[in-house]
């Protein structure tokens, strides 16, 4: 052999050794999924499978989304960035008209030699958003969010205004559309919705990914969304069937804090656009019996959406992958099953914002582990980077996540005292959650702080909130606000600062 085959023969197998030494992700999201899993203490929850790949690694007890709506946290996933740095506010929001040379997390994988995929809903696509095609090596799997199999849930067959939406049909209007309904449990196999679809379509994916693998080295990225619990509440009749009604946990405490602006709470909203949900429903609107269904319809799409993950992990054991592959699980914001009498999300309070995450690392997390480190939804574009021995992402957009790959080697180090979210109404709510304390500042970007309404919360009694603080406790105040005036100014929605 001469010396120039020798050489090219050498770096090809340099080559294929170092990407067969990279750690190949899964990332798995799941929309609207609170941590109501019983590896959260939810003794209501049918969980099991969620609850075993989080005693694979480290559960994290107090992560939050940036912003509680799905295309907005799903933005600060992908991109690292607060919304608040990018104004990327709204479901319609258009990533590349707003940040056209952005670098997503798949792609500053791609850019250093993994194949990178995705199935479900990982980009929130509706409301006239397209997602972000550009983001993934490959085309996008795409399946149902709002699906129903039963007709008598669609006035019999007809376009939902929630399908219209979510699907970029009729867009205006969406009014003369009929309501679908809130939830069904008709006698069904799992693949008769999106979700086990796209399971299934995961584990064809993974099958490949290995053979790929075997071949060349090229490790995988691998993003598969889920979307129940999403409205409307559609699972097979089994999933129902895990939960006696009767026992279900109902709110207990349905106003609005004592003190709080009227601007921070919401009345209706989404769940209004699903009957029997009366329309612009308010609290009182809600009969116990709608608000047991509802609960039960929530945590039977919980144990749907568990059944399929627990597949997708059975199937990267059985290939031989989980000693190499980071995984982790995300849901995009929490959700509120009529305490404070709001239903959904889109608020600033602590159920529409605290999230589950998992993330399981070989040879750098401890089986079993759980932290109380405050994280954010924009730590997991730099930590993935920095397990995976790639640069740490500078972008074209800011990046306002901290890697937590300390707090994964030691639950008790700690990266950060704080976690930040935000949420638009009239004004901007932006938020810092201590361990204790929530404040929340209400202004219109750049305006004085002066003009802010504030709340602050303590959740050493509980995670409901029943009265603002803020006006008692002038301290804490003072303190928080401090903390969140090192925080660049909002950018305006839309509008990057």
């Amino acid at each position: 052999m001469t010396l120039r085959l020798f050489t090219t023969a050498f770096l090809l197998l340099a080559g294929s050794l170092a990407r067969a030494e990279k750690p190949n992700v899964l990332l798995l999201l799941v929309d609207d999924l609170k941590p109501a899993l019983g590896c959260y203490g939810d003794n209501t929850a049918k969980s099991p499978h969620m609850d075993a790949l989080a005693a694979r690694g480290m559960r994290f007890d107090l992560a939050y989304c940036n912003q509680a709506v799905c295309a907005p946290s799903r933005f600060t996933l992908m991109l690292g960035s607060h919304s608040t740095s990018t104004g990327l506010y709204g479901l319609g929001s258009s990533l590349r008209k707003t940040l056209p040379d952005a670098v997503t997390l798949p792609q500053h994988f791609a850019a250093h030699g993994y194949r990178t995929e995705s199935l479900g809903k990982v980009f929130h696509v509706g409301h006239g958003n397209q997602g972000d095609p550009s983001s993934f090596s490959v085309p996008h799997f795409k399946d149902k969010v709002i699906e129903y199999l039963d007709p008598k849930s669609t006035d019999g067959g007809k376009l939902t205004r929630e399908e219209a939406l979510f699907t970029n049909q009729q867009l205006g209007q969406i009014k003369s559309l009929p309501r679908g309904a809130a939830f069904e449990s008709p006698v069904a196999e799992d693949e008769d919705y999106a979700d086990g679809r796209v399971a299934a379509e995961t584990i064809r994916r993974l099958q490949a990914a290995r053979q790929r693998r075997t071949d060349d080295g090229t490790p995988f990225f691998i993003t598969a969304g889920f979307v129940r619990p999403h409205l409307p509440f559609s699972a097979p009749k089994k999933y129902w069937d895990l939960h006696d009604p009767a026992t279900l946990p109902m709110p207990e405490f349905e106003e609005m804090p004592e003190g709080a602006p009227r601007l921070a709470g919401k009345r209706g909203g989404e769940i209004s656009a699903y009957a029997p949900v009366p329309a612009d429903a308010g609290p009182d609107d809600f009969s116990p019996e709608l608000t047991r269904e509802l609960i039960h319809g929530y945590y039977a799409s919980v144990s749907y959406v568990d059944a399929q993950i627990g597949k997708v992990i059975a199937e990267l054991d059985r290939l031989g992958l989980s000693e190499n592959t980071i995984i982790v699980l995300w849901g995009d914001h929490g959700f509120l099953l009529g305490e404070l009498g709001i239903w959904t999300k889109h608020v600033n309070y602590e159920l529409a914002n605290r999230i589950p995450i998992f993330i399981t690392a070989p040879g750098v997390t401890t089986p079993g582990s759980s932290t109380r480190q405050p994280t954010e939804s924009v730590d997991l574009y730099p930590t993935l980077a920095e397990l995976a021995g790639l640069p740490a992402p500078t972008g074209l957009q800011p990046i306002d996540g901290l890697s937590l790959v300390p707090v994964l080697r030691d639950p008790a180090a700690r990266v950060r005292d704080h976690a930040f979210h935000a949420y638009p109404k009239s004004r901007l709510g932006r938020a810092i959650r201590t361990e204790r304390y929530r404040l929340v500042e209400w202004k219109k970007p750049g305006a004085d702080p002066s003009t802010a309404e504030l709340e602050l919360y303590d959740y050493q009694n509980g995670a409901v909130e029943k009265k603002n603080l803020a006006t008692e406790l002038p301290a804490v105040v003072a303190d928080l606000r401090a903390i969140l005036a090192r925080y660049p100014e909002a950018a305006a929605n839309g509008k990057r600062k």
